[in-house]
């Protein structure tokens, strides 16, 4: 029951994402999917909580540092551009791709870039994955997921 879970909800989600990733983005859209479901199990209701929106709970910093997406029609100057981005699904898997544009690394050294790396800068920041582990419970449901979906990478 639980991978079902996991593929149905990764489905979705890839679905929604459908043109968030390119050749210019690094971000899968299975690996944008176990980062939703780890960070807030793609609760698409949540709005702001403390310092953290949406379904990604991106930070006004981070989506900042991924420059800055908009909702249609939306300036980055609105006052409320950061929270309907991180608030919108589309708009938050832009600004996770923007991100790691940016700040792509290996962090767990093991000679390549891939969702692991993704998923440590998601959590501990472009400066702070090196040398970390995932923070739980995001862990778990990150491994839990990252098991269960077929064609993982």
């Amino acid at each position: 029951m639980a991978a079902t879970k996991y593929v149905v909800l990764v489905t979705i989600l890839a679905s929604i994402l459908q043109g968030v990733v390119s050749q210019d983005l690094p971000v899968t859209q299975v690996c944008l999917g176990c980062i939703c479901e780890a960070i807030s199990r793609c609760n698409t209701s949540s709005v702001c909580s403390g310092d953290v929106c949406g379904p990604f709970r991106i930070t006004w910093g981070y989506w900042a540092d991924s420059g800055k997406p908009t909702l249609k029609g939306k300036s980055p100057n609105d006052p409320d551009a950061y929270s309907s981005c991180a608030g919108d699904t589309y708009c938050a898997a832009l600004s996770v791709q923007g991100y790691m544009k940016k700040f792509q690394q290996d962090c767990n050294n093991d000679g390549k870039i891939d969702c692991d790396d993704f998923a440590l800068i998601h959590t501990h920041g472009g400066y702070g994955c090196k040398g970390n582990i995932l923070p739980e419970p995001f862990g778990e449901r990150y491994q839990q997921c990252k098991k269960f979906v077929q064609g993982y990478n």
